[in-house]
């Protein structure tokens, strides 16, 4: 399932339909760059740190929201929707969230592995890719699956690979979600093409806000080396 959206697990925050409009603007540059050979990277402000990160080529934003304490930015391939989509990228922001006392990266991780497992009990898998910092932060990665997905009625099975980053005070996540073929039982993940994505989203790191510095945040943009 898809964990924002779909199993209610990780909420939202946002912007308006001319922030989305100048998001998919900047998303057909990046391409174009990436085209080039270029390596770009996005940068997100989202409460109260800077989210940087790499999207892939052909991705653009289709939906994005704020609420008080929820951010929700989700990006699927060009010419697909929110409704009908074969892989979709999600970034997600709970504020204050890493404030609690109990607040752990893996904690949360398992938290929304377990949403699928709810979801699917008889076609759950799942897979821990890292525990490493991200910058230098908490954070754990997975890939979970449903390999009947009910937001599909059945029709397809839902593979994820979630990195959750505990920052100074809010929770962070990064998803790529993809669906495909259904399956009874659950189903064999592929370790290497989830690490070769996750390492397409990187570099993942969090940056302060600077005091009056606008996007694209120079200060957040910089030689920082790809986690693995």
């Amino acid at each position: 399932m898809h964990t924002a959206r779909i199993l209610g697990l990780v909420a939202v925050l946002a912007s308006s339909t001319s922030a989305l409009a100048e998001g998919q603007d900047a998303l057909g540059t990046v391409d174009k760059l990436r085209e080039k050979g270029y390596s770009v990277t996005s940068v997100t402000l989202i409460f109260g740190q800077l989210l940087k990160m790499s999207y892939p080529r052909g991705f653009v934003p289709v939906f994005i929201t704020t609420k008080a304490d929820y951010y929700i930015q989700e990006s699927v391939p060009t010419g697909e929707s929110i409704n009908g989509w074969t892989q979709m990228i999600t970034v997600t922001g709970r504020k204050d969230l890493a404030t609690k006392p109990d607040a752990t990266a893996k904690a949360f991780l398992n938290a929304l592995a377990g949403g699928f497992k709810v979801a699917c009990p008889g076609s759950y898998s799942v897979t821990l890719l890292s525990e490493n910092k991200l910058g230098g932060y908490d954070a754990a990665v997975a890939v979970v699956s449903c390999g009947v997905s009910p937001t599909t009625a059945g029709k397809t099975s839902e593979t994820a690979l979630i990195a959750v980053i505990k920052g100074q005070t809010d929770v962070y996540t990064v998803q790529w979600a993809e669906r495909a073929a259904p399956s009874n039982t659950p189903m064999q993940i592929d370790v290497g093409k989830w690490q070769d994505r996750f390492k397409t989203l990187n570099p993942i790191k969090l940056c302060p806000i600077v005091p009056g510095e606008k996007a694209p945040y120079p200060s957040c943009i910089g030689g920082e080396k790809s986690a693995t």
